[in-house]
C-alpha cells in the first residue's frame, strides 16, 4: 500500500451535477501537483490526495 497525503476532503452529498473533489483535483494538477480522487466509505466523503513516492514501494 502507498503512502498518500490528504489535500482536501469533500463531503459525498454534494449538490447534483457539482464535482468540487474533482475541480479540486484538476486545479492541484493544471500546477503541475499529482493528485487524485478516492472515495472515504468510513466519513462518506472524497478525499483528494497526493500520492507519496517512496523509494523501494510500487504501486
Amino acid at each position: 500500500m502507498s503512502a498518500r497525503t490528504v489535500l482536501e476532503r469533500f463531503p459525498a452529498g454534494g449538490p447534483r451535477g457539482s464535482w468540487p473533489a474533482e475541480e479540486f483535483a484538476a486545479a492541484r494538477r493544471a500546477e503541475g501537483q499529482p493528485a487524485e480522487v478516492v472515495m472515504d466509505l468510513t466519513t462518506d466523503a472524497f478525499l483528494v490526495v497526493r500520492p507519496e513516492h517512496r523509494e523501494g514501494v510500487t504501486t
